[in-house]
């Protein structure tokens, strides 16, 4: 079902700041930054070989990560199909966030599994989005 890993998601304070750490001194490219208004947040990916970090920071009151803390956020793993991927975790009974996919970043299809269906690990499911 999943192909690679996409991503992982790091909640940061500051995208800036955490753009010195990933690109200045880990020597990483940034391939896109982004403003998503409507969640509230504001992104950018640095690419580390085949995978990406994808780095967010909260820039509104209302967001997505209004409770979320800096740190590991969650891990991304790339689908061929993601309505085929959903519709297997549907049939496994497996707790899912997004009943179906959604848009995402780099006009990506997306969709999220629950933490409870994970051990505790919030897990997306991304099809397509290459930088």
């Amino acid at each position: 079902m999943f192909e690679r890993i996409d991503h992982v998601g790091i909640v940061v304070a500051d995208i800036d700041s955490a753009l010195a750490v990933y690109g200045e001194t880990f020597e990483l490219e940034l391939v896109h930054r982004e403003v998503m208004a409507e969640l509230g947040l504001e992104l950018a990916l640095v690419q580390v070989g085949e995978s990406r970090v994808e780095l967010l920071a909260q820039i509104a009151e209302e967001s997505v990560l209004a409770d979320a803390e800096p740190g590991m956020h969650h891990v991304a793993y790339g689908v061929e199909d993601i309505d085929a991927a959903l519709e297997r975790l549907r049939e496994r009974n497996v707790e899912l966030i997004d009943e179906s996919a959604r848009g995402g970043v780099l006009d990506s299809r997306i969709a999220f599994v629950h933490p409870h269906a994970t051990g505790g690990v919030l897990t997306e499911l991304v099809q397509g989005g290459a930088a």
